[in-house]
């Protein structure tokens, strides 16, 4: 038997047209929103101090001083900063809250063990302590390690486990089936054969995420490299970035302070912006999948 389809009503086909039309108009105006700070800072730093001072703003800067970006960039020592950001501090933080991070969640998610529930509960309270009320009691501690100008008060840490990537792993750990290990404990695997060869290479997604995210805070750290660096050869890039943006606040100022601070920034946040573009994939199953099994 032929089964009749009826017209949609007019009115119904409005609405969802309406609909459509008014869920991408809000996601367009998010996406302007959220590019639009990117672009101001491309644009100023094409700039020079006669374009930036004027208002109303120039958004299409004409002529354009491409060769700012080269300038600021050798204005300071920002080769040497890179260095100390990334092989010095960033890298090393990242290996060490990966390796600890993930030991530590193994353990509160595949090995039974009295008290595990309990003090998984007071790692995830550490998280309540604001880091302020930390700070002044780590410093004394670091002074008289005599860790003060060095980059251990930034990377040992790191090697002790996060409480938040603590969790994030135990999550998607007990999503991994429990037999896997059953079957490796029988054929004599112990628990740390059994962490290494077959509990890490099912959570590359997860352990991008880690990797990724704490790059990222190291990358972008501040306040850490401001309190415990002072000597300017080991300075970081946020740090150099905060001379230029001095620089800019200064009476009298310099020539084109605020267009190089634009190019600057522009040249740290590009590296952000292709680590999230080509481990997208990763990141987004990662952090998807964390939350599978509580």
């Amino acid at each position: 038997m032929a089964v009749t389809h009826y017209p949609q009503p007019w009115h119904q086909r409005v609405l969802e047209l309406l609909g459509h039309f008014l869920k991408y108009f809000v996601l367009i105006v998010l996406a302007v929103s959220f590019v639009l700070p990117f672009y101001w800072m491309v644009s100023s730093a094409v700039k020079d101090d006669a374009q930036v001072y004027v208002v109303p703003p120039i958004w299409f800067p004409n002529p354009q001083f491409w060769e700012n970006f080269w300038n600021a960039w050798n204005s300071e020592t920002f080769n040497l900063w890179t260095f100390n950001t990334v092989v010095r501090y960033a890298i090393p933080a990242t290996v060490g809250v990966v390796l600890s991070s993930s030991l530590v969640a193994y353990s509160f998610s595949r090995i039974e063990w009295k008290g595990r529930n309990a003090l998984f509960a007071v790692v995830l309270a550490t998280m309540m302590i604001p880091d302020w009320v930390r700070l002044v009691p780590l410093f004394v501690i670091f002074k008289h390690l005599g860790w003060i100008n060095t980059f251990n008060p930034l990377v040992v840490p790191q090697f002790f486990g996060s409480a938040f990537f603590i969790f994030l792993l135990r999550q998607f750990f007990m999503a991994l089936p429990l037999e896997l290990s059953d079957a490796a404990r029988i054929d004599g695997a112990s628990e740390l054969r059994i962490f290494l060869r077959i509990i890490l290479p099912l959570s590359k997604a997860a352990l991008a995420v880690v990797g990724l995210f704490t790059f990222m805070n190291a990358w972008n750290d501040y306040l850490g490299p401001l309190i415990y660096i002072s000597q300017e050869h080991k300075w970081v890039l946020t740090l150099g970035v905060g001379r230029l943006r001095g620089a800019v606040y200064e009476i009298g100022n310099t020539k084109l302070a605020y267009p190089w601070l634009m190019a600057v920034s522009s040249l740290i946040t590009l590296p952000v912006f292709l680590a999230f573009f080509f481990a997208q994939r990763s990141f987004i199953e990662g952090i998807s999948l964390t939350g599978l099994k509580g």
